[in-house]
């Protein structure tokens, strides 16, 4: 039966009757279904927060877990000069600690080939000039390495389109082909070849393959590489250095392993002494990188601030009528992380000589917070004091106290950390609950709803007959006054 519109029969508000019926059977049942949504909700937006506050603590006690990452070696370069700056330099993490005397004396560079005057057999000074009337081709190579390409000269090919194939060759490994005009007869126009294969011994060679004679002005050697043509009028080279007075080379701008598990890359010669003479030394200095490492304690100690806090605000309790819980007031797993993870912290670790992180610079202050504090507070030093000391004297200490397989604070943090954030951790599990939960609660709503719509329509019958009822008498009522009052 289709929903009608009451009380027009008997003149009665019975639509507003079954709307207040109807309101006083929805609004219990919707009430409980509203404030189950909203605690489901703010459950998952917070167990939400806290597993990405998680996750930025995680990631700096990971950043702490392995020596590898702790036992960094930071390389330091005084230059003589301030506007020239010889060489840059990394080191591994298994670089010896000491002090070098560098000065560079030589950069390397590729090698670089002109074509004759126009008077010994080059070309005139157009561009278009054609290089023969024969086809055949050329070998451009770096002997004894796998640097080679071809390119085909066609009969009638210019000087130019010979320069505009090399340099467009997909093959090309670094030959870099450009015309000079030297504007006079007897110049003419020159072709300039230049290698980017610095080293020495390996200088470009030009293989005319087919000992086309008027290649020859193009090429190095013939076919059989036994008779040269023209010869490089700069020869590659290799970058030189002295190393606390001991010469050294590279066949590139890279000194690898020199020094041993120290790199450094020349980019200027050295400055020269009064002398004219003498290249002056830059100090390069290996040392523990006492600056990351720094940051990444700092870090560590504000990621488990912003996570501490986020937990403590979570799970606390109202003060006052006016002050509403945390999402997860008094939650047990919550204050089982935070309980955790303060237990971990306060620990000593036997295989370090810090023994704790307070002897770090590090301590919980009164609201169960960590910091590196300004003050001295117990008569050994500031935080400040103390981190730096451990930094300066301590290096090695550190990283046992974060990274010892059984006792490290980052080792036992990341393990038990990794219980609660991992896919099937119990912060994801739960979280994964709460949203089933939801589901459910949606499903429940539809069935609710489908109780209502029978239940209004079951009022609406009711009261339907009523108003049908009530319209036949009023009818038979005024048919009686009627007939009396005739």
């Amino acid at each position: 039966m289709s929903i009608q519109s009451l009380g027009v029969g008997s003149g009665l508000d019975l639509e507003g009757l079954v709307t207040q019926l109807l309101e006083a059977e929805r609004k219990p049942k919707q009430d409980r279904l509203d404030k189950k949504e909203k605690t489901y909700d703010a459950e998952i937006s917070s167990l939400g927060q806290l597993k990405s506050k998680m996750k930025d603590f995680l990631d700096s006690v990971d950043e702490l877990r392995t020596s590898t990452a702790l036992k960094g070696r930071e390389p330091t370069i005084v230059n003589p000069s301030e506007s020239i700056t010889p060489f840059t330099a990394e080191a591994s993490n298994s670089a010896v600690e000491g002090s070098y005397r560098i000065a560079v004396t030589q950069i390397a560079s590729g090698s670089r080939i002109e074509t004759d005057n126009a008077s010994a057999g080059g070309f005139t000074g157009t561009t278009d000039t054609v290089l023969g009337s024969g086809s055949g081709s050329l070998t451009f190579k770096i002997p004894n390495t796998t640097k080679s390409f071809n390119i085909n000269v066609t009969a009638g090919m210019t000087v130019q389109q010979l320069s505009n194939a090399i340099n467009k060759s997909s093959s090309n490994f670094g030959v870099t082909s450009s015309i000079i005009d030297t504007g006079t007869v007897a110049g003419g126009a020159k072709l300039v070849f230049s290698s980017s294969v610095t080293g020495q011994g390996n200088d470009l060679v030009i293989v005319n393959n087919n000992d086309l004679a008027d290649l020859n002005r193009v090429s190095t050697t013939n076919s059989l590489e036994d008779t040269p043509y023209l010869v490089p009028v700069t020869s590659a080279k290799n970058s030189k250095a002295t190393i606390d007075g001991i010469a050294v080379e590279s066949k590139t701008d890279k000194f690898e392993n020199t020094i041993e598990n120290v790199a450094f890359t020349v980019s200027e010669i050295s400055a020269l002494a009064a002398d004219g003479i003498t290249y002056q030394t830059s100090k390069l200095k290996i040392g523990f990188d006492t600056e990351a490492l720094d940051k990444k304690v700092r870090d560590f100690v504000d990621n488990y601030n912003a996570l501490n806090k986020q937990m403590t605000t979570l799970t606390r309790y109202g003060t006052s009528d006016l002050e509403e819980d945390g999402a997860l007031a008094g939650d047990f797993m919550i204050r089982g992380i935070q309980q955790g993870m303060a237990n971990i912290l306060g620990a000593a670790v036997g295989s370090s000589g810090l023994g704790t992180i307070f002897q770090l610079g590090i301590e919980f202050n009164d609201d169960g917070d960590l910091e590196i504090g300004s003050n001295d507070k117990y008569g050994f030093g500031s935080g400040e004091d103390r981190l730096k000391k451990a930094l300066e004297e301590n290096f090695d200490e550190i990283s046992n106290l974060f990274t010892d397989s059984k006792q490290g604070i980052a080792t036992k943090l990341y393990s038990f950390l990794k219980e609660y954030t991992s896919f099937s951790g119990l912060l994801a599990t739960r979280e994964r609950t709460v949203k089933d939960q939801k589901d459910l609660l949606a499903d429940e709503r539809e069935q609710f709803e489908l109780r209502m719509a029978t239940t209004e329509q079951i009022l609406r019958d009711k009261y339907l007959g009523l108003d049908q009822t009530v319209a036949r008498l009023n009818s038979t009522s005024s048919a009686l006054v009627a007939a009396l009052g005739s």
